[in-house]
């Protein structure tokens, strides 16, 4: 039974084979840590691309978690206090990981391990914690998420 794509808060992206969902609150720097992991993976000449900036669509395929992008903002990101960038996209993606990003002082200091978020009746990601004021974002994922550094 194929269940309809469920309207998320979030940013996505892909950095090299991975696929990322950027999750938290308003304001809670979801699109600026995606995209300074998106920057910080291309200076490492790693693959780095937006699927979708503010809302996702997210439907199980195959037991996989994929998430797409809705038409009217493909390829517009938001930098908050600057305005819509255009940056490299992908229609969709699968999910591999999803990032909880809120303050460091809203935080539990040493989380739960091996968290995940159920998307789909037992089907989920394993989530992972970060501080928007994290200084090198994709430094700190690189130690829990083994990228690989192209898209097949």
């Amino acid at each position: 039974m194929t269940k309809p794509p469920v309207n998320i808060h979030g940013t996505a992206i892909v950095i090299g084979t991975t696929g990322l969902l950027f999750t938290g609150s308003s304001g809670s720097g979801k699109s600026s840590t995606a995209h300074a992991c998106l920057t910080a993976a291309d200076g490492r000449g790693l693959f780095a691309r937006l699927v979708a900036d503010d809302q996702v669509f997210v439907e199980m395929h195959h037991r996989r978690i994929v998430v797409s992008r809705p038409p009217a903002i493909a390829g517009l990101m938001e930098i908050r206090g600057t305005g819509l960038a255009v940056l490299p996209t992908l229609r969709r993606t699968v999910l591999h990981y999803e990032i909880a990003v809120g303050l460091s002082s809203e935080m539990e200091r040493l989380p739960e391990p091996e968290e995940r978020r159920d998307f789909f009746g037992g089907i989920g990601l394993p989530l992972i914690r970060l501080a928007r004021e994290t200084p090198d974002p994709l430094g700190v994922l690189a130690r829990f998420i083994p990228f690989s550094p192209s898209r097949r």
